[in-house]
């Protein structure tokens, strides 16, 4: 059985992106999530930030050549973290226009390599509905990309409806990517460094998710399609839990915001939400994602280049799992939800090694 691993979780930042943030980094109140971030991957001389902030704004060669060497056959490309959520509208929507061109650009340079997804600037909903217009019917992206919170604030809140309705319309993807914590929440994580990917992103872009389906996102837009990385930030865990509780909390009316839904709280996860193995390539809980959501909803990626770790793919190439299940969790869900047009797997392409 041959496949190509598609990985769908795969950063980019454009220069003119860059500059802006070393640009907000210099300027007094800088969010002390973005600081804490981008202060250190764009500033640090150490081995890894140095590594990481080369690869980010790479397209070509040394990308490919990183994905040959890990044997990954086709990348969907995004923006990266905190993408356009950290700048001011104007400017978020020029790094969106930006970025969206140099992804198709890649794109139809790489056609076989390479897919990609959206970026909008989220407070101006309908130039982000227009740009994701042009995005997804001009450019031939596959989805649309959503750095977590927006200054603060997210997407069960209406003024971000067009945004999900027009992604619901045109049958586009959220792949929601974490951020660092907010001001209003980070503090304690800050303290003892667990701001960022080793707890911090996890309880931001869960919580984040959540609210999106706790606040009736999901039965206002039926069709919307939301995935979400390192295995759905430990929610497929809880699911009892949330179910339960939503429940008992719903019948005794104790909060405002939390209202009866059409479905229980798991069950958004096998109808709305797709998962991503990205920095978790640990058989145990892939396989425990795969049997409580569907192993239709759990598929691969590698987190690059923030997480760019080979020996992972290998880890996952040893999953307990059919050569007929391997080759849909690497590349048909992929294909099936993003629309993604892979060739079969070849030399330089993927597949088993």
């Amino acid at each position: 059985m041959s496949y190509v691993r598609v990985a769908t979780e795969e950063a980019y930042a454009p220069p003119e992106m860059v500059a802006m943030y070393l640009e907000l980094l210099d300027q007094p109140g800088v969010d002390p999530g973005f600081e804490s971030l981008m202060g250190f991957y764009l500033r640090s001389e150490a081995e890894k930030p140095r590594t990481v902030r080369r690869r980010l704004q790479d397209l070509g060669e040394e990308r490919l050549a990183d994905m040959d060497a890990a044997g990954v056959g086709h990348a969907v490309l995004s923006l990266t973290t905190p993408g356009t959520q950290i700048l001011d509208p104007a400017r978020a929507r020029e790094i969106a226009v930006i970025a969206n061109e140099r992804i198709a650009e890649a794109c139809r340079r790489y056609p076989d390599r390479f897919s990609g997804l959206a970026a909008v600037g989220f407070e101006d909903a309908p130039s982000a509905v227009a740009e994701l217009e042009r995005g997804v019917k001009e450019l031939g992206l596959k989805g649309l990309i959503c750095n977590s919170h927006i200054k603060g604030h997210y997407l069960d809140e209406e003024r971000f409806f067009p945004i999900l309705e027009a992604a619901e319309a045109f049958g586009a993807p959220i792949y929601l990517h974490p951020q660092t914590p907010p001001a209003a929440m980070i503090k304690p994580l800050l303290d003892a460094g667990l701001d960022g990917a080793i707890f911090g992103f996890g309880v931001e872009t869960g919580m984040h998710l959540l609210r999106l389906i706790v606040r009736g996102v999901f039965d206002r837009f039926p069709g919307l399609k939301v995935v979400v990385g390192h295995l759905g930030e430990a929610l497929p865990y809880w699911l009892y839990r949330l179910d339960y509780m939503h429940g008992v909390q719903v019948r005794a009316k104790r909060y405002a915001g939390s209202k009866p839904l059409e479905l229980k709280p798991s069950e958004y996860f096998r109808r709305n939400i797709w998962l991503t193995t990205s920095g978790m390539a640990w058989a145990p809980a892939i396989m425990f994602c795969r049997e409580v959501v569907g192993a239709d909803r759990v598929m691969y990626a590698m987190d690059y280049p923030y997480q760019y770790a080979p020996e992972e793919v290998a880890a996952q190439d040893a999953l307990p799992i059919s050569p007929d299940e391997l080759r849909r969790f690497y590349q048909t869900n992929a294909v099936d939800l993003f629309g993604l047009d892979v060739p079969s797997a070849g030399a330089g392409n993927g597949g088993p090694r």
